[in-house]
């Protein structure tokens, strides 16, 4: 048994799909993705980390001045190598350990590492065919089990209380930026860390990815919390809208369609769809209701150890969705200028349909100016 529990089932399912997938060697680098097959976190910098797997072996390359630190959280081998001699050496020794010997060897590099670890790797094999992650390791993180459920779900509900306490909090000449801080208060009591918060207020809550500042909230403004926290390495996601003082009658009226639209896609979201008609679900709403034009993004993103991960919830995508995913559906209006409209809810797929994380209702919030 690895120090990391969960190492010795994910590599038999990882190698199960290696084989099905006709995969010889995956290379992970210092990411989520070696995080999730390991428990290591290493540090990322120049000097080249690969996490090597084939059907016989599995095993690092490392820094040697990492190694003891790598070491306290796998019981994987390691190759280290010290800067005065470079990684060659310990690299070729880890491909021979693997067996990854031979012309166009079929091999899945992660996406996310850097782009000399994947090319002085490639340069060791001879003449390799690579792909990237989205059949292996990325299809096995995308379907959660009950531990992920629950540490997500754990997020979610302290994820609640935080945003409720932001509303709470609502008052004349309240910056963005201070409320920022209110929510990572909320978050900390709870012993988590904040993650992202992206609080809009007016005209800010228009541009989807606003970053908080120094506006400050005054009566007749619309109010946007998008926020999320993180507990035991994995994320809550959230977005709820509402008015500062009353809402007027375009506000009420773009809140409803966007309400609508996310009950519509939580309606279709089942295993066996396709992730682009989740996204049509939402998108026919809003576009019936003649604001398709306002509805800038796609409709969701997978969650999991990364805020955003597969599967993508997007009018292009023509994935399967499958019982354990996990996933955002948050359609949105945007009127620049005006004000913008949200609604967030992450998923996780049952075979029954979706269940949502959040205890927290999705009701127009309306504070007293």
């Amino acid at each position: 048994m690895s120090r990391f529990p969960q190492t010795d089932s994910r590599l038999a399912a990882l190698r199960a799909r290696m084989a099905e997938t006709k995969t010889d060697l995956v290379a992970l680098g210092p990411s989520s993705h070696m995080a999730w097959l390991s428990g290591v976190h290493p540090h990322g910098d120049e000097r080249p980390v690969l996490l090597l797997v084939s059907q016989s072996y599995a095993g690092f390359l490392m820094p040697a001045l990492n190694a003891a630190a790598a070491g306290a959280e796998t019981d994987l081998p390691f190759h280290p190598w010290r800067d005065e001699e470079g990684p060659d050496a310990a690299l070729a020794a880890l491909i021979n350990a693997c067996e990854a010997t031979g012309p166009e060897l079929s091999v899945v590099l992660d996406e996310t590492m850097r782009a000399d670890f994947a090319l002085r790797l490639l340069d060791a094999l001879d003449q390799p065919r690579r792909r990237f992650t989205d059949d292996t390791i990325a299809a096995l993180r995308a379907v959660k089990d009950e531990d992920e459920f629950r540490a997500i779900k754990a997020a979610h509900l302290i994820n609640d209380r935080a945003v409720q306490a932001a509303i709470d909090a609502l008052r004349p000449g309240l910056t963005e930026l201070e409320l920022v801080e209110i929510i990572k208060s909320a978050y900390a009591k709870e012993g988590a860390a904040l993650e992202f918060c992206s609080i809009c207020f007016g005209a800010s809550s228009a541009f989807p990815h606003h970053y908080p500042g120094d506006t400050k909230l005054e009566p007749g403004m619309a109010v946007l919390i998008d926020t999320g926290c993180r507990v035991d390495g994995y994320p809550s996601d959230m977005t709820r809208s509402g008015f500062f003082g009353s809402a007027n009658a375009t506000y009420t009226e773009v809140f409803a369609v966007v309400e609508r639209a996310i009950a519509a896609a939580l309606a279709t979201a089942k295993p066996g769809v396709r992730a682009s008609d989740v996204d049509k679900a939402a998108r026919d709403v809003i576009t019936a209701a003649g604001y398709g034009e306002y509805f800038l993004h796609r409709t969701g993103h997978g969650l999991g150890i990364d805020i955003h991960e597969p599967p993508y919830i997007a009018a292009n995508s023509d994935v399967v969705l499958a019982e354990g995913n996990v996933f955002s559906i948050e359609p949105g209006i945007y009127l620049a200028g005006q004000f913008g409209v949200r609604l967030e809810e992450i998923v996780i797929l049952r075979e029954t349909g979706a269940e949502i994380f959040s205890e927290m209702p999705r009701d127009m919030f309306t504070v007293e100016a």
